[in-house]
């Protein structure tokens, strides 16, 4: 597991502007990922940061520019960096890490909850 600030969509949820660009800043470094497939589950861009950064706070900016119309969307938000410890609690790996979801029309939201089901928030 890398530490870094991951952002996660359902592509059908951009399917009415004929898809987006997405992409995903993080303290200088940029991601940048087409919103997918309609039929494909899930959409995640993800931006690496240092090993060792620990729980920082760092700005995380969204663009999202759809295939069909002018509506870009852009937000910031700040990301509160947390431990993750993959192989256990007692072992040395820890990443820390931040993780939104990508609205077409909020910009960046909670990913608490995400659901891969269309009918859920």
């Amino acid at each position: 597991m890398d530490s870094g600030v991951s952002v996660v969509w359902r592509p059908a949820d951009f399917k009415g502007s004929g898809g987006a660009t997405i992409r995903v800043c993080v303290d200088g470094s940029c991601q940048e990922r087409a919103s997918g497939d309609p039929s494909d589950p899930i959409g995640m861009a993800s931006v690496r940061l240092p090993q060792d950064i620990g729980g920082k706070k760092l700005p995380v900016e969204l663009t999202v520019t759809p295939v069909k119309g002018s509506g870009v969307v852009t937000d910031t938000k700040q990301a509160q960096l947390t431990e993750k410890r993959p192989n256990g609690p007692n072992c040395e790996l820890v990443a820390w890490v931040a993780r939104f979801r990508a609205d077409p029309v909020k910009g960046l939201v909670s990913a608490e909850g995400f659901s891969l089901q269309g009918d859920q928030p």
